[in-house]
């Protein structure tokens, strides 16, 4: 299990040729609240940001992203086509509520399996006098499923 800020920045190399190809900028979830992939940026001056599906990752290690296929990279014009998704810059800082209204947090990271695509925890915070208080809070979900607007998340516990 990891979390996107660990995940944030590391280097994507290709597996086969060793060669770095960019860092990873970015996931993007679905509105059922599985990982569909992550975004990165391009190296260089002409590469544009590219998606990346989360089932062509070969592995995450702690100081790199490992891939073989890189001609399976697409833009991420292309993913707004084909997806409907909300990234992690979207989520973060989100009001975080139970299906009973409970406001649980503002969400602070994602726990994530790599293998499964899927988000096993949710960090919260209830504000940086809170955090070194009492500390963030982890919350699992009963399901997978959540609700994302542009004002909240909704989560089922």
């Amino acid at each position: 299990m990891r979390t996107f800020s660990k995940l944030n920045g590391l280097p994507v190399y290709c597996s086969s040729s060793a060669k770095l190809i960019g860092h990873i900028s970015n996931m993007c979830v679905s509105s059922q609240g599985s990982i569909i992939g992550l975004v990165m940026e391009g190296k260089g001056f002409f590469q544009r940001d590219r998606f990346l599906p989360i089932e062509f990752i070969d592995s995450i290690g702690e100081n790199g992203v490992m891939i073989e296929q890189v001609e399976k990279l697409t833009s991420v014009h292309d993913l707004k086509k084909k997806y409907s998704y909300n990234t992690y810059q979207d989520l973060i800082h989100k009001s975080v509520l139970s299906k009973e209204g409970d406001k649980l947090g503002l969400l602070e990271d994602v726990y994530f399996s790599e293998q499964m695509g899927t988000i096993e925890a949710y960090e919260l915070t209830d504000g940086f006098f809170a955090d070194l208080t009492e500390g963030k809070k982890v919350i699992r979900p009963s399901s997978e499923s959540l609700i994302i607007s542009k004002d909240a998340i909704v989560i089922e516990l």
